[in-house]
């Protein structure tokens, strides 16, 4: 399998990982010249995700080494291609996990392209020339135009940056859960994270009453207070969840450590859906009563395809919705990949690619 090929003729400098140590360093490689239906991207921002830290540390088995992170970008154009119709130089832009897809099956043409057998991440994965793609830990990115959605004017193109992965993920289920156009409706999250913390603010946006369930009470204050949540459900307490039955039309569970779905399902009314975005490396305990007593539905979800992802920074951008984040310049992301590691961080670390310690 080819790193490069014969087009890759632009030198490019960025930061990777070459072992499974999954440490961080500067790394000078190539990427293909601007195709006709390409576009490159001046790299400004790039968010860390949880998929980054696997990548570098190979904890999935799958990475081809030297890996370059990074499916969170923002960026401006610097060329066009010339079957390019939809972009033009100057425009700010953001790339996010798919950098390719087979553009041909049902999937593919019904704007599903996230669930193709053929996806390629923008990260790791492997173009239609055969290369490997390398991620937005770099000073610039050439993406083929399918793949790329514009950045709302009024977003600050850092706080915008996660929403590429984190704040579609979350999106695309509510859509999918007809929880965009009922307000009043009752959503539960579970988890207050990346994800748990965008899913909130998008259902606020939505007119939803929101309640947050956590096993942490110290996430009560910043849940109501900071992110405007109606209601916090503490997910230890027993009372607690035993008050919280049967309250909720929708839960999305952000969650990627093993849990139980059971007393979950129990805070559902009849006919709820629990739609599961977290990632556990370990199953899940899902037990059947709480399924056949309440005709409840669980279900799962992952990023979203370009169309839904323009619709989610279209409305972001008509509600002033961005993520609460962290900015690291690019000799802190070891520092940053560490903390995140360890949870400790509100609620997104974004790298500031152009700033000064960029320089390589």
């Amino acid at each position: 399998m080819a790193q490069t090929t014969p087009n890759h003729t632009q030198t490019v400098s960025g930061w990777a990982a070459h072992d499974s140590s999954g440490k961080i360093s500067p790394f000078i490689f190539r990427r293909r010249e601007n195709g006709i239906n390409d576009v490159t991207i001046k790299v400004l921002y790039c968010g860390i995700c949880h998929t980054d830290i696997h990548y570098a540390k190979n904890e999935w088995g799958i990475t081809m080494y030297p890996v370059v992170p990074g499916h969170e970008i923002t960026g401006v154009i610097t060329k066009v291609g010339s079957n390019v119709k939809n972009f033009r130089v100057g425009d700010r832009v953001g790339v996010g996990f798919l950098a390719a897809s087979c553009l041909e099956c049902d999937l593919c043409k019904s704007s599903q392209e996230n669930y193709c057998d053929n996806l390629q991440p923008t990260s790791n994965g492997v173009f239609w020339d055969g290369s490997i793609t390398y991620g937005g830990f770099s000073e610039m990115i050439v993406a083929d135009h399918r793949f790329v959605v514009h950045i709302p004017e009024n977003l600050p193109m850092d706080a915008v940056a996660p929403l590429l992965c984190a704040g579609v993920t979350v999106f695309t289920p509510l859509k999918d859960g007809n929880m965009l156009q009922s307000p009043g409706k009752k959503l539960g999250v579970v988890g207050l994270g990346g994800l748990g913390h965008v899913a909130v603010k998008l259902g606020k946006a939505f007119g939803l009453h929101v309640t947050v369930i956590s096993s942490s009470a110290s996430k009560e204050k910043e849940a109501r207070e900071r992110l405007g949540a109606d209601h916090f459900i503490l997910s230890t307490d027993i009372s607690q969840m035993q008050a919280g039955r049967k309250t909720l039309d929708f839960i999305l569970d952000t969650v990627s450590a093993q849990h139980s779905l059971g007393p979950i399902l129990e805070l559902l009314q009849m006919n709820g859906t629990l739609s599961i975005v977290g990632a556990p490396e370990k199953p899940m305990d899902l037990p059947s009563f709480p399924l056949i007593f309440g005709k409840r539905t669980v279900k799962g979800s992952i990023i979203g395809g370009i169309k839904e992802t323009q619709e989610m920074l279209d409305l972001c951008g008509k509600y002033n919705v961005t993520c609460d984040i962290e900015v690291v310049t690019p000799d802190q992301i070891n520092d940053a990949l560490d903390r995140l590691a360890r949870n400790d961080v509100r609620y997104r670390f974004v790298v500031h690619m152009a700033g000064k310690s960029a320089s390589l």
